[in-house]
C-alpha cells in the first residue's frame, strides 16, 4: 500500500473513531486548484456536473464526522468536476468560545481534504464567530463575526467561472445591534457584485449561492418571517440584464425548486445534517444536490448519501 493512502485510511478511521480533527492545513478557495482532476469521458467541452452540499454542521458529536464523510464518499463516487457548499459548515460558532470554535474549523477542513475535487465554501449563519450576547469573546476579538471565517478560507464573496459558466458565491449575513445575526447583503458586497457583473457578457450564464434564501416558499406554507435575506431585490436589480440561470440556497434545510417568470430558477438543496444529525428537518431526507451543465440549460437531482440508513441502524435520534 503507498504511504500516501495509507495516510488517508488512517485519517478516516481516527476521524470516525473519535469525531476530532488533527491540526489541519488552512484549506482556502484557492487551495482548490492544488487538487489535481480526473478525467471522465462524460466530460466536454459544454458539459459537467458539480455537487452542491449545504448545512453540513459538523460538530464532534451525534458521529456527524460518520455522516459528513459518507456525503464526501459520495461525492467522490460521482466524481463531478467541484462541490459548491451553501454555509452552515460547522455548528455552532455564534455562540463558541475560540476554544471551541477553532477545532470545529479544523474538523471541516481536515475533512473536506478528502473531496477529490475543488470545494467552494460559502457561509453561513452558524459560521459566524462570537456575535451573540451568550460567547465569552467581544467585537475586539480579531477573529469576530467573519474574522475566524476569512483566516480559514478567505473572503466571504467572490466569483469563478467554469466552462463558460460563471458563478457567484455571495455572504448573505450580518448582524444586528441587538446581537443576533441577519439575512442581508452589505453595501460594500452589492458594490463588488455590481463591478463583477460589469465584467461578464450578458449572454453568460451565471450561478448565485447564498446561505438565506433569496426566494423561498418556506413562509407562505408556514408563517413566520426572517427567511429570506431582506435586500436581495437590490441584487436581482443588478442580474436583471445579465443571463441569471440558477440560485442555490441553503439554512431552511428542506428541498424546493422553482421558477420565476421564465427568467430563472431557485434551488433550496435540502441538507446535510438534517435535525442536527438525528433525523429529517421539515421531513426532508439528508442529502446533497447533484447538477448537470449542458450547454446553456441544466438538470438536478436530490443524492441520498446513505445517513438516514445508517443513523436508523444505529439507533440515532428520530425522524421529524
Amino acid at each position: 500500500m503507498k504511504g500516501t493512502e495509507k495516510e488517508n485510511i488512517d485519517r478516516r478511521k481516527f476521524i470516525k473513531n473519535t469525531g476530532l480533527a488533527a491540526v489541519a492545513i488552512p484549506f482556502l478557495q484557492s487551495s482548490c486548484e492544488e487538487k489535481s482532476s480526473v478525467t471522465k469521458d462524460k466530460k466536454t467541452e459544454d458539459s459537467f456536473e458539480f455537487a452542491f452540499l449545504t448545512d453540513i454542521h459538523i460538530k464532534p458529536e451525534m458521529n456527524a464526522p460518520q455522516g459528513f464523510q459518507m456525503a464526501i464518499d459520495k461525492v467522490n463516487e460521482i466524481q463531478p468536476d467541484f462541490v459548491i457548499t451553501g454555509g452552515d459548515l460547522v455548528y455552532d460558532a455564534m455562540r463558541g468560545d475560540f476554544d471551541k470554535c477553532e477545532p470545529l474549523f479544523n474538523l471541516y477542513k481536515t475533512m473536506a481534504k478528502d473531496f477529490q475535487m475543488p470545494v467552494y465554501n460559502c457561509l453561513g449563519n452558524h459560521d459566524l464567530f462570537a456575535i451573540y450576547e451568550e460567547s465569552p469573546e467581544t467585537k475586539v476579538h480579531p477573529d469576530y463575526k467573519y474574522g475566524m471565517w476569512e483566516r480559514h478560507f478567505g473572503k466571504t464573496y467572490y466569483s469563478f467561472n467554469h466552462k463558460g459558466w460563471h458563478f457567484i458565491t455571495l455572504n448573505s449575513l450580518d448582524v444586528t445591534p441587538q446581537k443576533r445575526y441577519k439575512a442581508s447583503f452589505h453595501e460594500a458586497q452589492l458594490e463588488w457584485l455590481k463591478d463583477d457583473l460589469e465584467k461578464v457578457d450578458k449572454t453568460t450564464p451565471i450561478v448565485i449561492t447564498t446561505h438565506i434564501p433569496m426566494m423561498c416558499t418556506y413562509t407562505q406554507l408556514n408563517g413566520g418571517s426572517g427567511r429570506v435575506v431582506e435586500n436581495a431585490p437590490e441584487a436581482f436589480k443588478l442580474l436583471e440584464n445579465h443571463n441569471l440561470k440558477l440560485v442555490l440556497q441553503g439554512h431552511i434545510h428542506w428541498k424546493e425548486f422553482g421558477m420565476v417568470n421564465d427568467r430563472f430558477h431557485f434551488l433550496t438543496g435540502g441538507s446535510i445534517a438534517g435535525n442536527g444529525w438525528k433525523g429529517r428537518r421539515h421531513n426532508t431526507k439528508e442529502g446533497f444536490v447533484k447538477i448537470k451543465i449542458k450547454g446553456g440549460d441544466f438538470s438536478w437531482e436530490y443524492v441520498d448519501h446513505g445517513w438516514e440508513a445508517e443513523r436508523l441502524k444505529l439507533g440515532v435520534g428520530s425522524e421529524s
